[in-house]
């Protein structure tokens, strides 16, 4: 029995530690990706966007089948079977207030000659969906830099899809790709946005790091006001802020950091695990902002933390930091730390030193403690590793 659940315990590990290896470079500071209304529309064969009229149900069907018909307002991207229709019949019953018709955007297929629509999106009056998407296209074959700068006029638009479609595109790109861009933003624009109660707290993260780019010494300490006031310590977001805040002033932005990073209180580890990210983005996106010693000393501080010292030791490998091997270690036996995930980060830093007799020393006697264990672990490094090359 216990073989039988270590081995599916190992199989889930294995699928969801390649799946996380293989996802592709994303925004450190946004939490929504996945495919955009652009990358809908490349997809599609046609979209179409108009008023639905004359909805009629067949009284044959029995799931309510019938026809509606779609006026053609605009054509988002053409295909030839359309030619010069201005109205189309769609082979759904899609029933509409006839004094105030819906508008929706439709993305179609061509299947053996005939218009399959497979997706329609309501869209609200006045919406500026026709403009948006024309000219999502009209860049589309730009560098990532030019797109997202068209992308970021619309992050406040009126119409939620459309806005949230463009923060999505955001979410989708590296760091690297909007890095020289962010220099260039309105940074009284950014700045009004993250002081507007209305702006989604998911989306903080992302206009602290634009404003840590465009921003001045007085846009810090925006910056600090939001990180002082204790409703944003508990919503996402608070990585970007202290991003930011470092980026416009390091050495004041990096003590408020340590500070952070040393609070043990319990109702803390989000303000800790957000210190850690930006720690992160800092190692690994912009090495010229902070001494890497510093980011290192900064991530030894969480080791002693319980609740946070797998995260840390986890950086400390992925970034190579051999040299703590022993600060690692020292962590095995603790009582405080004696919980599987502790105990399993430390192995796999000792795992992945080169041949030091410490790390030696400590494989050889968790290998006569278990065995199994230990070659779970090593199997996991190993597709880990092969998955990343």
């Amino acid at each position: 029995m216990r073989s039988l659940l270590r081995a599916c315990t190992l199989g889930l590990a294995v699928v969801l530690t390649v799946a996380i290896a293989a996802q592709a470079p994303a925004c450190p500071f946004c939490t929504m990706q996945g495919t955009t209304l652009t990358g809908d529309v490349n997809q599609a064969s046609m979209v179409i966007f108009g008023t639905l009229k004359n909805a009629k149900l067949d009284p044959n069907s029995e799931f309510g089948g019938g026809s509606t018909e779609l006026h053609i307002d605009a054509i988002i991207k053409k295909h030839e079977i359309l030619g010069d229709k201005k109205v189309v019949t769609l082979p759904r019953y899609i029933p509409s207030d006839d004094k105030s018709p819906a508008k929706f955007l439709i993305f179609c297929d061509v299947f053996k000659g005939k218009i399959d629509p497979y997706r329609g999106v309501p869209i609200k009056e006045g919406s500026d969906i026709v403009k948006y998407l024309t000219g999502a296209l009209a860049v589309k074959d730009k560098d990532v830099s030019a797109r997202l700068r068209f992308f970021f006029d619309y992050l406040d638009n009126a119409d939620i899809e459309i806005s949230n479609d463009a923060y999505k595109e955001f979410g989708n790109a590296d760091y690297k790709d909007y890095r020289d861009m962010a220099k260039t933003l309105p940074a009284d624009k950014v700045a009004k946005w993250l002081t507007d109660s209305k702006t989604p707290s998911f989306r903080i993260g992302l206009y602290a790091s634009m404003l840590g780019h465009c921003g001045t010494e007085k846009d810090a300490d925006l910056i600090l006001s939001l990180l002082d006031d204790p409703k944003k310590k508990t919503t996402s977001g608070v990585d970007g802020l202290l991003a930011g805040y470092v980026m416009l002033k390091p050495k004041e932005g990096w003590a408020y950091m340590q500070k952070a990073l040393k609070d043990v209180k319990q109702d803390n580890f989000l303000m800790r695990y957000a210190a850690l990210r930006a720690i992160r983005f800092f190692m690994e996106s912009r090495p010229d902002v902070l001494p890497k010693q510093d980011l290192v000393n900064g991530t030894l501080i969480l080791l002693d933390q319980s609740d946070i010292a797998d995260l840390a030791i986890e950086d400390l490998r992925k970034w190579k930091c051999y040299d703590v091997l022993d600060k690692v270690l020292a962590l095995n036996g603790k009582e405080s730390h004696d919980v599987p995930i502790v105990r399993r980060a430390i192995l796999r830093f000792a795992l992945c030193c080169p041949e030091t007799p410490a790390a030696v020393k400590f494989v050889n006697d968790m290998r006569k403690k278990d065995a199994e264990w230990v070659k779970e672990v090593e199997e996991l490094l190993r597709l880990e590793t092969k998955s990343t090359k």
